[in-house]
């Protein structure tokens, strides 16, 4: 699968690299600022005197984002446990503040709001470029730790700040939201916890690019066998799938980001346990989570965390117009068959669970989003490309040109 992956992203971008080259934007053309896939944003963490991994080196820093290739002295074991997040217990602390970093860790976004801070993106930033956009002008990048939520971190009020900077130094222009993969989710957020003056003042439109609304069946899985943030990969070694394991588990937008029962029902099998011969859906997440024995917190985390986005009823309708964008046709892992439920499992491609999808979210996820087509007034489309791979869309210069579309046709005069 990750061979099939990185051969569509080549594809993907060679295509956006072959747009024709750079004209004037229109003077009245709205800026862009994207909201980045899991870990697509670059963060760094600053070690001093750590005493949590006593077998790690107490003092340093490594570098967090999708395809980081930059040298540390911290192996992968190493940066999974730097980076699993503490948890509180404490019912009287609200749940947003219950996570902190372990003791002597830090961490800082590297050029925030600039497009060096998501370089994965590079063929998105060539394929505006080619319209007439320039970097770090009318394109901005609203990052994000993709360990937290977006009720988290200052997100929300940073993100705010994002835009109106971006409106402002854009001769107060409206600013076009673009997200991909778990982007869309911060993106809805946001949306959704500002009032209608606000949007009407500084958001021009939203395109969610696959957007994962409620969630997908593989977040389950992780639980049991971790994800390796560098290459999406799954761990080889049982200190890998031990340590990767325990860092989703503490992390909140791992249950953010798992299928909300509400959407997915009983439709799809995440895990099956060999064993005892059980299925369990996003329906079953309580069980499965108390059979695997799994610690207290976790249920605490995921009944607070899973669906936590709202996004499919009236109340939490964007507000803003919508052109959104999905792949479909390429089988797409929803979950595993594991010998147990034991965590730390090490994994392979006989033992996934599959449906339809864009290689990474399946149907339900990318379909889920079609509730929106209930917006009273503002406009709303979805438009599929069959075989076109999750993970290179954002690349696609077909999708690239239907957002300039989309950009450049007039906002809905809707009722604030």
């Amino acid at each position: 699968m990750k061979a099939l992956r990185n051969l569509l992203i080549i594809a993907a971008v060679v295509t956006t690299t072959a747009a024709p080259s750079a004209v004037a934007a229109p003077a009245c053309r709205a800026p862009v600022v994207l909201f980045t896939g899991y870990h697509g944003t670059k963060l760094k963490f600053t070690v001093h005197n750590q005493t949590t991994a006593p077998e790690c080196p107490s003092s340093g820093s490594f570098e967090d984002w999708y395809q980081n290739d930059q040298p540390t002295v911290y192996s992968q074991v190493c940066q999974d446990k730097l980076r699993t997040l503490r948890y509180n217990p404490n019912p009287f602390v609200p749940m947003p503040l219950r996570f902190s970093e372990q003791p002597g860790v830090s961490v800082d976004f590297i050029d925030y709001g600039k497009t060096s801070s998501a370089p994965y993106y590079e063929g998105f930033f060539k394929g505006l470029e080619a319209a007439g956009y320039v970097r770090d002008k009318d394109i901005k990048v609203a990052g994000y730790d993709a360990r937290l939520t977006p009720d988290q971190g200052g997100f929300l009020t940073r993100t705010k700040h994002l835009v109106e900077d971006t409106y402002r130094a854009n001769g107060n222009r409206p600013v076009q939201l673009v997200g991909h993969s778990n982007g869309p989710l911060y993106a809805q957020y946001l949306l959704t916890h500002t009032s209608p003056s606000w949007r009407a003042k500084y958001i021009k439109g939203f395109t969610p690019l696959a957007g994962n609304f409620p969630g997908q069946g593989l977040l389950y899985m992780v639980l049991f066998t971790g994800l390796n943030i560098e290459d999406f990969g799954y761990p080889t070694t049982k200190d890998n799938a031990v340590s990767s394991a325990a860092m989703h588990l503490t992390a909140p937008s791992t249950y953010m980001s798992a299928s909300d029962p509400r959407v997915f029902g009983d439709k799809e099998a995440v895990i099956h346990d060999k064993s005892t011969g059980k299925d369990y859906t996003p329906r079953d997440y309580p069980a499965l989570l108390a059979d695997a024995h799994l610690p207290t917190y976790a249920r605490q985390i995921a009944d607070y965390y899973i669906g936590f986005v709202k996004f499919a009823g009236p109340k939490w309708f964007p507000g803003v117009d919508v052109n959104a964008e999905k792949g479909s046709g390429i089988p797409t892992i929803v979950g595993v068959r594991l010998p147990d439920l034991t965590t730390g499992q090490i994994v392979d491609t006989t033992q996934f669970l599959y449906r339809d999808g864009d290689i990474n979210q399946e149907d339900i996820t990318n379909d889920a989003v079609l509730a929106w087509q209930a917006m009273p007034c503002h406009r709303f489309s979805l438009h599929d490309s069959p075989g076109l791979d999750h993970f290179a869309m954002p690349l696609d210069q077909g999708v690239i040109s239907r957002l300039l579309a989309a950009i450049d046709t007039p906002r809905s005069n809707c009722p604030r």
